[in-house]
């Protein structure tokens, strides 16, 4: 009986169909199944939705005869479609629901996960091993540089330094509008985009999907040429000064010097372990230097596989934890990306970002949207849907840990020592939002008060006995004691409930 290999729409690059061990075979037929009810059930980001689908699509015109590629309702009936009774093989799915979905089906074999660095009884050995000790990123990350001889100089790391983030938390040069980095790739639409977008459009005016946002001309790769070609573009001409500014926001420069990667290596075009070799390559040859390349490395081979195995490691019912017992339900204006209803600059820009692109970078994502969302107490589980639908690089496995653990702190510290909010000073100190807002940092009451500083004070205080205990907390939560206007604050706040700030 033949066996068909099954490719995910996020195994889209050549290193999901490398033979050998754990892999299909050389000429082994496959599958890829495009599934109308993932949209249905949904509601996606416009531009993400024509992402993937135009991934999928190209990824299937470039194998040819090689695949059968079918559009249906489900991925069950797409696969009796496909196969029949004949046996699969699937890479590990990057979803828990997607692997009940394959595990269910009886004549599915799961293959070990690829488009990662590390597999995971790796992490899960060294996580048994500390015996309920914290799992500490930055340990884990030495442990990847380490075994993967990644940025390393004999037994020592590359630059005398394991961590360069001192050099690479400088503020926006001061009156600069842009960065004045070297442009992204950019890529060009052709006739398989043209195919989506009228398809999303029939959908649409069929009611068969909602969507939100808006799908301008795409942005992000959508084949192995172009990702190749974005991964060029950002090591030969952005990576040199990616580390200075990479947690600065500038509001006319959404992009600054980001790699824009994420989308393709989320879609499996790009390999990290390419990635960070490129990056390196770039150092040892002199093209770009060591705090830049260091910075770029820990995103890859540092958060973005840390987050990966803790998605894993965790299980399902981490999207369960709300140790804050925040429920509120996220308000209309956000949920429609109504950056138009804002007046806080910062909100707006990051919100207006995600509206026409799908993106912002790793600041706006958690300092501004997702610390919103924390001080006004939103449900976690509801928060990090909202990550997951509006961003094209957002997926289960991606969000979950980011949102409950990071950003909204919904587990109590299990993956990070405080909650990651703050009052207006940040903001204004990492960009340049507040000189054209019509709220100050440094008011907490009143028409032109931040919504932050405030929302920032009302967060401490609704959960004062619990940061009282926390190390990292304290100390702000002492200076609660020191506010002769705490009770003004508080009642500005309950007034405001969930309006646009």
């Amino acid at each position: 009986m033949t066996t068909f290999h099954w490719l995910f729409g996020d195994q889209l690059g050549p290193h999901f169909l490398t033979p050998g061990p754990g892999g299909p075979g050389r000429d082994e037929p496959l599958v890829m199944i495009e599934a109308r009810s993932v949209f249905r059930r949904r509601r996606f980001h416009r531009a993400k939705a024509h992402l993937v689908l135009s991934a999928m699509r190209h990824r299937a015109a470039e194998l040819g005869d090689r695949v059968r590629y079918v559009r249906c309702d489900t991925y069950r009936e797409g696969l009796r479609e496909a196969v029949g009774e004949g046996r699969v093989t699937v890479h590990h799915p990057t979803s828990h629901a997607a692997l009940r979905l394959v595990e269910s089906l009886g004549t599915v074999t799961v293959l070990p996960a690829r488009g990662f660095l590390v597999p995971h009884g790796d992490f899960r050995a060294w996580a048994d091993g500390l015996d309920g000790g914290r799992l500490r990123q930055e340990d884990f990350y030495r442990r990847v540089r380490r075994r993967r001889h990644l940025l390393m100089d004999g037994d020592s790391p590359a630059g005398g330094r394991w961590n360069h983030d001192h050099a690479n938390r400088e503020a926006p040069p001061r009156g600069a509008v842009t960065l004045g980095a070297p442009a992204p790739y950019r890529p060009r639409e052709d006739d398989i985009d043209d195919e989506v977008r009228h398809d999303l459009d029939r959908w649409e005016h069929d009611g068969a999907a909602r969507f939100v946002g808006r799908d301008g001309p795409r942005r992000f790769p959508a084949t192995r040429r172009e990702a190749l070609a974005a991964l060029r573009r950002f090591v030969d001409h952005r990576l040199a000064g990616f580390g200075p500014y990479e947690d600065a926001v500038l509001a006319r420069d959404p992009v600054m010097s980001h790699s824009l990667l994420s989308s393709s290596l989320n879609l499996g075009l790009l390999d990290p372990a390419e990635c960070v070799e490129q990056a390196e390559d770039a150092w040892r040859s002199g093209r770009a230097p060591i705090n830049s390349v260091e910075g770029f490395v820990r995103q890859i081979a540092g958060w973005r596989e840390y987050v990966w195995q803790l998605y894993w490691y965790f299980g399902d019912a981490y999207r369960e934890r709300n140790a804050l017992r925040h429920h509120a339900p996220l308000p209309d204006w956000f949920l429609e990306l109504d950056a138009d209803a804002v007046t806080a600059r910062c909100l707006a820009t990051a919100l207006a970002d995600v509206r026409d692109t799908g993106w912002t970078h790793h600041i706006p994502r958690l300092m501004v949207l997702g610390s919103h969302a924390l001080q006004r107490g939103w449900d976690p589980r509801a928060v990090t849907d909202w990550f997951h639908r509006c961003f094209v690089d957002g997926y289960d496995w991606v969000m979950l840990p980011n949102v409950v653990g990071m950003s909204q702190y919904a587990d109590g510290g299990r993956m990070t020592t405080k909650p990651y909010t703050s009052g207006g000073a940040y903001l204004n100190r990492m960009s340049d939002f507040c000189g054209g807002c019509a709220h100050r940092p440094t008011e907490r009451v009143g028409e032109r008060a931040c919504p932050y500083t405030a929302g920032y004070w009302a967060f401490l205080h609704r959960h004062r006995s619990l940061l009282a205990g926390n190390r990292r907390t304290v100390q702000a939560v002492r200076g609660l004691d020191r506010l002769g206007d705490l009770g003004e604050v508080l009642r500005q706040e309950r007034q405001r409930g969930d309006a646009p700030p």
